[in-house]
């Protein structure tokens, strides 16, 4: 089932450009070279934990292949820091490094985090994903308003996915790039709840890594009523519409309308059951 998913954009830098965050500190290049030679610990909240996920990677609006020199995961202590424990080796079809091909998304093989879903330590815990990116990327696949901080390596400064402290990330960025969904082992009767639409659905003036957006309070009510029987996952674009508008050239401001995503982000999330769309034009 989808634990937690968002939605691609890209590729980096695109959309208005008033309308996404300056990412130049960390990457200088990127909207030739991309990412190159550098590590992104990216923080996400899952909305379900179990002990076994899988992640789901894209390059759906690069112009080249994106070589991934290793992934790992963990718990988030603080910042780029994780937890005291075990940092999970993600393999690909058993080996460390993948390669995601122009225009598609592929999938880990499953990874044991070694944890019990039902542990309280897990109650409003992060999950950080991180992503070596060997040689240059060129344009990322990312989503630009994640309201969550995320951290980044400086370019050239190679592999860092098994650093259990921060101080190799000293840039911080409120972006997702590469990452687009983490699945979870749960019940066959799990209902998995999908809100779609643009900036009210994304969060906007929510609290930067508050997890108060409208999708995280109905994700609050409906755990509290139904424990882990239903998941609430988001696939929000800020400035989105549900047609193509034309002052943009025929595209949806900062990303594909909703008509042109539908498939992807609503039909392609593991679980589906129930769709909440709020989107405007």
């Amino acid at each position: 089932m989808a634990s937690w998913t968002t939605s691609p954009q890209g590729p980096y830098p695109a959309g208005w450009a008033v309308a996404q965050p300056i990412q130049s500190f960390a990457l200088p290049r990127g909207d030739t070279d991309g990412a190159t030679d550098q590590t992104f610990r990216l923080i996400v909240k899952p909305d379900l934990w179990s002990k076994t996920i899988r992640l789901r990677l894209a390059n759906t609006f690069g112009n080249r292949p994106v070589t991934l020199g290793a992934v790992t995961v963990g718990l988030q202590s603080t910042g780029g820091n994780l937890l005291a424990g075990k940092v999970q080796q993600v393999s690909f079809h058993g080996k460390p490094e993948v390669v995601i091909p122009v225009g598609e998304e592929l999938y880990s093989d499953e990874v044991s985090l070694d944890l019990d879903p039902a542990d309280p330590l897990l109650q409003g815990r992060n999950l950080a994903v991180s992503l070596f990116v060997k040689g240059a990327s060129g344009p990322l696949t990312w989503h630009c308003d994640a309201f969550y901080t995320s951290y980044l390596s400086a370019p050239g400064s190679g592999d860092h996915t098994q650093d259990k402290n921060e101080a190799a990330f000293p840039f911080t960025t409120t972006s997702w790039f590469l990452l687009d969904a983490v699945e979870a082992q749960a019940d066959p009767d799990t209902a998995v709840v999908c809100a779609f639409g643009d900036s009210i659905t994304e969060g906007v003036n929510s609290t930067l890594n508050g997890s108060d957006t409208w999708p995280d309070v109905l994700s609050w009510r409906l755990h509290s009523a139904y424990g882990n029987k239903i998941v609430v996952v988001k696939e929000a674009i800020s400035g989105n519409t549900v047609t193509t508008c034309p002052r943009e050239g025929g595209t949806s401001v900062n990303g594909p309308s909703a008509a042109d995503r539908l498939d992807r982000d609503v039909f392609g999330v593991a679980g589906l059951r129930y769709v909440v769309w709020l989107e405007g034009h």
